[in-house]
């Protein structure tokens, strides 16, 4: 379609108040007396309402089951991941005017600004978007958008295991994880899988549980009949009434919650995230942005000296707090549960000790394991490693 009926029938729309709709589209599309036919008609409709309600040239690309990101880094550079790393895609954009003024829609569709005076926006839009957008100077090149996409479908642990995230032998532990109602964080690179991992996860839990999730954007879709969901809300144009994790997290011990999980641990939230832990509300737990199982705990002991928290004071919360750490990594086609560690008590403090690792040569047992096994009732169960394949 040229640009000068896509202009033409955008201001017939944007003249009228109202939802832009594809009935309204197609209206305006046939006023401008344009002869394009049943399909072009229909494209024309599609490709003008992406343009004026969607994500424009990107729309296309969410159509694809498997897209869980976009990321667009100038005009002519337009990246996806459909879960075996980044590709590029086959989407150009006429010039930076235009991604500029799409990433200032999506912004606004979100209920904030994007401008010189606020140049770094994340917003959260219906439909199970989550746009993060930069303008220059900050980014110099031009304009970039980071777009995360909210499937509604959830993966069972055995198509996870099928599609070659772990074997069937740490299947059975991350069963045991959850049945036994240890206390868990899913660490990990960012897009490592680790709220895949997590959703899925949770839908093991009792039908007769009680599941509170907090987050900052809603991604965590658990397949199970009692989830309230809670979302960090950011400040108004006047900086008022803002709503962080660590309230929410107060919030959610009132509600008699059985599993409380904060979808990412990255703030001052971690001190009352481990208060609740400690208060009996065992079972939940969340993610962490970690390199290894073994740095998780230096990565909390960071972020609770942002809530005022000592190194002492965090270490004897853990101390009592987490049970176990799954580690996921991207692989080579894919992604997998690499490690499993296990917290441990110290004269030093709590450390995370291997128990299992999964890597291309196989499973194999780590020091952490007798105690991980303690920990799930599984002291008496064989599970085939390396040395036994």
């Amino acid at each position: 379609m040229d640009a000068a009926l896509l202009d033409t029938v955008r201001e017939t729309i944007m003249a009228e108040a109202g939802p832009v709709t594809p009935s309204r589209v197609a209206a305006a599309l046939h006023a401008t007396g344009r002869m394009l036919g049943t399909a072009g008609a229909l494209a024309a409709v599609e490709s003008i309402s992406a343009e004026l309600n969607g994500l424009g040239p990107l729309q296309h690309l969410t159509r694809d089951p498997l897209v869980t990101d976009i990321f667009v880094n100038a005009p002519d550079s337009v990246w996806l991941d459909r879960g075996a790393g980044l590709e590029p895609a086959s989407v150009l954009f006429e010039g930076e005017s235009q991604v500029r003024a799409l990433a200032a829609r999506l912004v606004s569709a979100g209920g904030r600004r994007l401008d010189d005076s606020s140049p770094c926006v994340d917003v959260r839009l219906d439909g199970g978007f989550r746009v993060h957008a930069v303008l220059p100077p900050i980014s110099p090149s031009g304009t970039l958008l980071s777009i995360r996409i909210r499937r509604e479908d959830v993966f069972t642990l055995t198509e996870l295991r099928e599609g070659g995230m772990f074997p069937q032998e740490v299947q059975r532990i991350l069963e045991a994880v959850v049945a036994r109602r240890l206390s868990f964080l899913v660490s990990g690179a960012t897009g490592s899988g680790k709220t895949t991992l997590l959703s899925t996860l949770l839908g093991l839990s009792s039908s007769r549980e009680r599941l509170v999730l907090i987050e900052d954007a809603a991604e965590l879709n658990p397949v199970h009949p009692h989830v309230v969901s809670l979302e960090s809300r950011h400040g108004n144009l006047e900086g008022e009434g803002a709503v962080d994790l660590g309230e929410l997290v107060r919030q959610a011990l009132r509600m008699r919650p059985d599993r409380i999980i904060v979808g990412e641990c990255r703030g001052a939230e971690v001190r009352e995230l481990l208060t609740a832990l400690n208060t009996g509300h065992t079972g939940g737990g969340g993610t962490i942005h970690a390199n290894a199982p073994q740095a998780v705990p230096a990565r909390l002991v960071a972020l609770g000296a942002l809530a005022g928290l000592s190194p002492d004071a965090v270490g004897l919360q853990l101390a009592t707090a987490l049970d176990v750490v799954i580690h996921v990594e991207r692989a080579e086609g894919g992604r997998r549960v690499s490690a499993i560690g296990v917290f441990v008590d110290g004269t030093e403090g709590p450390s995370v000790v291997t128990a299992l690792t999964n890597d291309d040569s196989g499973l194999a047992f780590g020091p952490g394991w007798p105690h991980l096994a303690t920990k799930l009732g599984m002291e008496d169960v064989r599970i085939r490693t390396r040395a036994e394949s």
